[in-house]
């Protein structure tokens, strides 16, 4: 079957090649627009045409896209964003684009609240989900005036701009003398008022917890639940490494209580951590666009950017829950992030190897589409050497490739 309607996906990372295998797969005609250090989804064979995606302001970026669109003649087009960045684009400017694509994404006066974390954190309090003691300081005297308890850990509200700051998970701090020099080093690359100062909750990937859905307007029609088991690195992981489905109903009704109050349209990840200090499952973020473990999906029963693509063109989705017991991995990033976890005796080999058990979604093998991932190791490197050589002519630090979180 081949559809008339297709995608186009703006970004070539991981999460571009799971869309385009979803929706390759399944007769849809994919096009990638995505910059020159990330062109995993362009080695797909279910990537149609891949077409450079320009940097500059966001009114340049919608005229590209619409610029495409009357080029190629990709009216109704399905719009799918790839990160947190692209899917802020398609929601500030939903009007615009709506008149020659179909957008994929909610608009910016839903998404926003996902987008900002002070945003997402006041959401939490008024649906009382519980979520990390987080403090907000204006200025340093604002910091030093405050009680605030270690470990601890400095975060950007938002990711608008790619530094060493926002591109690391978190900045860890011990006490408050770290926590001083820390933060006027983050004020010298975001304003202070994006600068979050959050309680650092024990644990690692074994601790964190998602509910992944599709919603429209706030009610979620396929859903699951998932432990994010690994991650590398293993204390602040930039992404998942290995992550299962798993029965979790303490975080089903809290997520519907978030999505159902900005009547959320649209895929998204709901994270949490589990404090074992209470036995309280924390809110950390909501993530408004697809994530990097989304195959796992398909996997235990619900293929998220299908159902996406089926549900913005107006075709009927079947309401599901996933199954569990299904399993993804990455291996280029599970390897190493398993021999550390057994360096620090925290996993033995047998206990690793059993994890790898059928049923188990690679991230990126597949006996259908295996060019992505022969060349995951060489494209993840020349990302590497890419931005680290863009931030040496640029003079400004390397924010150590960017990679998409979650």
């Amino acid at each position: 079957m081949t559809e008339t309607t297709g995608a186009l996906v703006i970004g070539g990372n991981l999460n571009g090649l799971s869309i385009a295998r979803s929706l390759g797969r399944h007769g849809v005609p994919v096009w990638v627009t995505t910059p020159p250090n990330a062109k995993l989804a362009s080695c797909s064979r279910y990537t149609l045409r891949t077409l450079p995606w320009p940097d500059g302001e966001s009114e340049a970026q919608v005229g590209y896209l619409l610029e495409l669109a009357a080029r190629y003649d990709l009216d109704q087009w399905v719009l799918f964003p790839t990160s947190d960045e692209s899917a802020a684009l398609l929601s500030k400017f939903h009007t615009a684009l709506s008149r020659r694509f179909l957008v994929s994404t909610p608009t910016w006066e839903v998404l926003r609240w996902a987008y900002d974390k002070r945003l997402t954190y006041q959401l939490a309090a008024e649906q009382k989900v519980d979520y990390p003691s987080t403090i907000y300081p204006a200025t340093e005297v604002d910091l030093e005036g405050v009680p605030c308890a270690f470990p601890a850990i400095l975060k950007p509200a938002t990711h608008a701009t790619i530094n060493r700051f926002t591109a690391d998970k978190a900045w860890p701090v011990a006490n408050r003398e770290e926590l001083l020099a820390r933060y006027r080093e983050a004020r010298e690359l975001i304003p202070p008022e994006l600068i979050l100062v959050q309680e650092r909750i024990p644990g690692g990937g074994e601790s964190q917890f998602s509910y992944a859905a599709l919603c429209y307007d706030g009610q979620p029609i396929a859903s699951l639940t998932a432990r994010r088991t690994r991650q590398y690195p293993i204390d602040f992981g930039y992404s998942s490494s290995f992550v299962e489905t798993l029965d979790i109903p303490e975080i089903v009704g809290p997520s519907r209580r978030l999505l159902t109050a900005i009547r959320y349209t649209g895929l998204v990840e709901v994270e949490y951590k589990l404090d074992a200090r209470n036995g309280r499952y924390k809110l950390l973020d909501i993530n408004p666009r697809l994530w990097t473990w989304s195959p796992l999906g398909g996997r235990a029963g619900i293929d998220f950017p299908y159902l996406l693509w089926r549900m913005t063109v107006g075709r009927p989705v079947p309401e599901k829950t996933g199954r569990t017991g299904a399993r993804w991995v990455r291996m280029s990033t599970d390897v190493p992030a398993a021999i550390h976890l057994m360096l620090r005796g925290r996993l033995s080999l047998g206990a690793y190897l059993r994890s790898l058990r059928s049923p188990v979604e690679f991230a990126l093998m597949a006996a259908d589409d295996p060019l992505p991932g022969l060349l995951d190791l060489p494209l993840f490197a020349y990302k590497h050497f890419y931005n680290g050589y863009e931030s040496l002519r640029n003079g400004v630090p390397s924010a150590k490739g960017c990679p998409t979180k979650s």
